[in-house]
This record gives C-alpha cells, structure tokens and sequence, in this order.
C-alpha cells in the first residue's frame, strides 16, 4: 500500500518541485534518516572495500537510475499508468533470475505471471485507450523497471553482512550522490519549498523509501520471483489512490483486472505452488 502511493505523491510534488530535485532531495532525507537509525541501533562501523562496491552497484541500479529515470517519466504519464509498467518487473525479474542465478521457472510460476500481466493491462486500458502517456514516458518507465528488476535480482544474489536498514540507508544516499550532478546540471532551480513540496517529500521519505523498501528487501532475501509476485498489488492499490486523489478514471475495467491480479497473487502463492531450482 505505501509502495503504490509513491506514484500519486510523486504527482503532487511535481506540481511544486523539478523531478530530479524532489526525489534526490528524498534520496538523501531518506538515507540520512536511515543510516542514522542504523547507528543508534547497532553502532556498527563503516562498510570495507567490497561493501562499498556491493553498496554502490545496488544504489545506482535500484535508486540513480530505477528511480531518477522514474520521476522523469511520472512527469509524461499518470499515476496509474506507472502502476502497471510495474507489471513488467516479475516478469523481467523471473527471466533475469534464471539468467543470472540458474534458477528454473516453473510454469504455474509463467501462468500466474501472465495472468498478473493480463489483469494490470484490462485494468488500465481506460488510461491507455484515452492518451494519458507519451511515448517518451513509456520508454523511460521501461527502462526504468528493468533497471528495477536488475538491482532486485542483484541484491538477492549478494551475500550481504550489512543489516537491511543499514544496506537501505547507504545504497539511497550513494543513488542520491550519484544523481546529484544531473540534478545541479539539468535543473534550473524553480522548484518552490511550499507546503505540498515538503508533504509530498515526508511522505516519499519515511511510509515509501523506508517502511516499504524494508519490507521488500526482506522479501527478496527469501525468493525474488515470489517476491516480486506481490508486486502484483501495487497497480490496484496504485489505480484507487490514482482514481480518488488525482481523478483518474476508475472504471468496470479496473474491477476486473483487480480481480485478475489478486487471483494471479493467490495462485502464484499457494501451498501447492511447484517450483524447480537448478
């Protein structure tokens, strides 16, 4: 649920902010937030060599570019249609896993990814069919998601000695680093510090990058692909706050392809589900 709010608050704080300023104003708010946290919790010193590779692999990949290529495209297309490119992640993420990690995909695990798929598209095709994207939007979004799904699989592939708040709070504030140049070179400083701006950041920083990026790398540290099944969720939580709070079309469409998409999620994570490793 805090997951799929990112999109309409991202859409808030585009009204008051530059993209890349808002969210690498969150990037650095959220992993100085965390890594303090961090030390209060644990006192644990700083990260050796091969951490601060690990931490600058994942921070570029899962904050840079994943998401400073996403607020740009949030400004070409709605919420909702956001909602479903994040579709396309389990998918990119099953087929990814396999490639990297030699793991095999069991076919209840395609199925229930197509229909996954099949029920974000019937529950979107209002926003598609009535032109609220770019084609520019479009490709940045899926590039972004595969941006996305790269850093997943690359974090369950790393046999991490860090905490998850500790690993979360260094790998946001080195993406926010890293994009810090193209902020200052791309952006001309008419971003306005008013009330929404600073609502929209609170809210981006601590229920978005911090509560729900806990939750999902310790999903991803049991099973990317499963993991990567509840993301099924995010575009029908993502589709409602996008229908009530920016008043984008909810429809017949979107009931059904919710019901598609839960029915993907309890399929795809049933006790009976067959999954073959190798």
């Amino acid at each position: 649920m805090f997951w799929s709010s990112a999109s309409v608050a991202g859409k808030f704080g585009l009204m008051s902010s530059e993209p890349l300023t808002l969210f690498n104003t969150r990037f650095i708010f959220a992993g100085i937030l965390l890594l303090t946290l961090s030390l209060f919790q644990e006192g644990r010193k700083l990260p050796n060599n091969k951490e601060w590779y690990q931490l600058t692999v994942f921070g570029a990949l899962n904050t840079a570019l994943y998401l400073g290529i996403f607020i740009i495209a949030l400004k070409e297309v709605a919420a909702g249609i956001t909602t479903l490119m994040l579709a396309l992640n389990p998918l990119m993420i099953s087929i990814i896993t396999s490639l990297w990690l030699k793991r095999k995909i069991a076919p209840r695990e395609w199925a229930s990814i197509a229909l996954g798929i099949a029920g974000v598209g019937v529950a979107t095709f209002p926003l598609i069919k009535n032109g609220y994207a770019s084609f520019l939007g479009i490709v940045l979004l899926i590039i972004s998601m595969l941006s996305y799904s790269v850093a997943a699989v690359y974090y369950s592939s790393v046999s991490w000695t860090l905490s998850r708040m500790t690993i979360n709070g260094w790998q946001v504030l080195i993406g926010g680093i890293l994009l810090l140049p193209f902020t200052l070179l791309f952006e001309g400083g008419h971003t306005q510090y008013d009330f929404r701006f600073w609502v929209s950041l609170g809210w981006l920083v601590v229920p978005v990058s911090i509560l729900a990026v806990q939750l999902w790398l310790h999903l991803l540290k049991e099973d990317p692909v499963k993991a990567s099944l509840w993301l099924f969720l995010c575009p029908i939580f993502g589709l409602v706050y996008a229908s009530f709070l920016l008043k984008e079309p909810f429809t017949r469409y979107t009931v059904i392809g919710a019901l598609m998409v839960i029915g993907s999620l309890l399929w795809g994570q049933s006790k009976n589900f067959t999954r073959k490793e190798g």
